[in-house]
């Protein structure tokens, strides 16, 4: 019997989606949960099967299925096990073999990676990185992730979990705590919570200062990178400046990570994921111009930079606005060093 579809599940931090999928990468049908706040995996499974299952009946049963395919932080591709993700309580300090119990819950065979792993193979399958045998996968939302594409494969290492760029330390003298346990972590200040933490710092300063600003309006112990991102919107200082620091950060980070191709020789591409052209799209043109100014200038045109085709799928003129922006700043920059 032919069996034309696959299930895929992105586990985050703060959501979990999931959908059936053909072989020509088109979404047939799709579901969300929150990942929540269980104590156990057992009991974050218990909320995520019957929805699974659920989509799994309506495209014709488990007959129809090739298989389950998983991305989820601190994902092992070897083991089929979640190991200690500090963002997920029901995951944190333990080792989850959660392949085995999605199988045994479906009845469908079910393979589990690293979430930006798995990112990177879809847009090196269906996406912008379509052809690329060299690039970067980086996903920014509750935690930060990354995916490294070398030769055309995904670079495991020996544990399944090399790569990790979130966890490249930026800040050695005083550098925040990070959820994986060491100091000055790129995560710990370029994350989605990291920055409703430095809101509330800056917002907290100002008030100290006497300055006014929208944020203060706000529950800070409740603040959120949403609330962030409304806040600079209507042109709050200190909200902008939330992230104009966060911007400079992920610059300076990301301006090292095509060293690891040996970018001088070789072409690379860096792929966006998630809320950082969509939230406030400055932000994204700092994070750029950072990187041109430590980066770009030496590398010449090998660098690119690209939204996910899939992660804003449904924010067309975004997106195509970004790219262009993208481009001609490059461009301009590049120019510029020529003639000098």
């Amino acid at each position: 019997m032919v069996k034309p579809y696959v299930m895929g599940v992105d586990i985050g931090g703060t959501n979990t989606v999931f959908g059936v999928v053909d072989a020509r990468g088109e979404i047939l049908y799709r579901g969300e949960i929150k990942t929540g706040n269980y104590e156990e995996a057992k009991d974050y499974l218990a909320a995520l099967a019957p929805h699974l299952n659920e989509l799994i009946e309506k495209a014709g049963g488990k007959e129809k299925f090739n298989g389950i395919g998983i991305g989820a932080p601190n994902g092992n591709f070897y083991t089929g096990t979640i190991e200690n993700a500090p963002n997920m309580k029901w995951a944190k300090g333990t080792i989850v073999p959660f392949a085995k119990m999605v199988t045994d819950a479906t009845g469908i065979p079910c393979v589990l990676t690293n979430d930006a792993n798995a990112a990177a193979m879809g847009e090196m399958t269906y996406g912008v990185a379509k052809g690329m045998k060299h690039f970067i996968m980086i996903t920014l939302g509750t935690g930060v992730g990354s995916g490294i594409v070398i030769d055309g494969k995904v670079v495991y290492g020996n544990d399944g979990f090399a790569g990790e760029l979130g966890h490249v330390i930026m800040r050695r003298q005083n550098g925040r705590i990070c959820g994986c346990g060491r100091r000055g972590c790129l995560e710990a200040y370029a994350s989605a919570p990291s920055m409703a933490l430095t809101a509330r710092e800056l917002t907290e300063h100002a008030k100290e200062k006497g300055k006014t600003t929208l944020l203060a309006s706000y529950d800070l112990d409740k603040l959120t990178s949403k609330d962030v991102h409304d806040a600079a919107l209507q042109g709050d200082e200190i909200a902008k400046d939330v992230f104009r620091l966060t911007g400079e950060i992920l610059g300076e980070a990301f301006a090292d990570f095509p060293d690891f191709f040996g970018a001088l020789l070789a072409p690379v591409l860096l792929v966006f994921l998630d809320f950082v052209p969509t939230i406030f799209p400055p932000f994204y043109l700092i994070l750029i111009m950072v990187m041109l100014i430590i980066s770009y200038l030496v590398l010449e045109p090998q660098v690119g930079l690209e939204p996910t085709t899939y992660g804003l799928q449904n924010r067309c003129s975004t997106t195509e606005l970004l790219r262009r922006t993208t481009k001609t700043i490059i461009a301009e920059s590049l120019n510029k060093a020529k003639c000098c």
